[in-house]
């Protein structure tokens, strides 16, 4: 093998790329992260992470992520910036593609995480994590006995808005064109209906979220083909997620159908010596928690794996 073979390579420098480098990087595994966009990734700007364990007042998402980076970095973990194109299997090896120059590993983690899906509209990136949300149990009990819009139809939009009930007074969900949530989801909501505690709006679009003393006041839409407008104190969009995968696609590993990465339960992917760890993983919670312990997880196997490699 080649002297410029790494131990690990991991795709990603979120919360759970950086446990398990936590975990390899103790084990004096050779371990580089390339990380595309921010380093910490969504839990780094996100302006308050409340339901992380041993934080009883919450912590700055920007802090977690900082501190994540320092432990792993303390170990020897490398963090280099970098986007990835390509993944490859020559046995022994694997072949990272990245900035369009090949890296090698005996073991790769794949922690690139998904994105939340965005209505594009005006307000939404100016204000996000200040009034713009797209995780209920992230930033909900923020919201205590005061007024929500969420946005959506579908399950999550459907699921998120009833999770939300239990902190607001009121929720207008704002549906595109119609709820298309399970029968079972939908009959619960219709309870919440009856109740008062959410109002629906069929046929509803999202045009532009309003503020006044930098905070979310209101939020615009159109229906019926007339603007209306809904006084709110914030507003929680649940439209999809899109899982950082762009670069698997047509490749070896394989994807489920809203193209989150397969894993077993050691976490590997259908690639040997290729795992997956976080929000990209099919079937994860998406929780900072949760990504952080697979990454613990995915560490472990990929030790077990090259200590298996060392006797072929």
């Amino acid at each position: 093998m080649s002297a410029e073979v790494k131990d690990v390579i991991m795709i990603g420098a979120g919360p759970s790329a950086l446990a398990a480098a936590v975990y390899t990087t103790r084990e004096d595994l050779d371990t580089v992260l390339y990380e595309k966009g921010v380093i910490g990734g969504m839990a780094a700007i996100t302006d308050k992470v409340d339901n992380y364990p041993g934080f009883p007042d919450g912590i700055e998402g920007m802090t977690l992520a900082g501190q994540l980076e320092k432990q792993a970095e303390r170990f020897g973990a490398v963090i280099d910036f970098g986007e990835v194109s390509e993944i490859r299997d020559e046995g022994k090896e694997k072949v990272v593609v990245v900035d369009g120059v090949e890296k090698r590993a005996k073991a790769v983690l794949i922690a690139t995480g998904s994105d939340y899906n965005k209505l594009g509209i005006p307000g939404e990136a100016e204000f996000y994590g200040r009034g713009v949300h797209y995780c209920a149990t992230c930033d909900g009990a923020f919201y205590r006995d005061r007024r929500l819009v969420v946005v959506g139809g579908g399950n999550s939009a459907v699921q998120e808005a009833i999770f939300l009930t239990r902190f607001t007074t009121h929720i207008d969900l704002l549906v595109r064109s119609t709820v298309k949530a399970s029968e079972v989801l939908r009959h619960e909501l219709q309870k919440y209906v009856d109740e008062g505690k959410i109002t629906v709006h069929l046929g509803t679009t999202t045009d532009e979220i309003v503020t006044t003393d930098n905070k979310v006041t209101s939020v615009v839409g159109t229906q019926d083909g007339e603007k209306i407008t809904f006084e709110t104190d914030g507003i929680f969009i649940f439209v999809g997620l899109n899982p950082n995968t762009e670069f698997l696609i047509g490749s070896a590993i394989e994807l489920d159908e809203q193209r989150l990465v397969k894993t077993d339960a050691k976490l590997e992917t259908s690639m040997p010596g290729v795992f997956a760890s976080g929000d990209v993983r099919s079937g994860a919670t998406m929780q900072i928690a949760s990504a952080v312990g697979e990454g613990a997880s995915a560490a472990l196997s990929i030790r077990e794996y090259l200590d298996e490699l060392k006797r072929i």
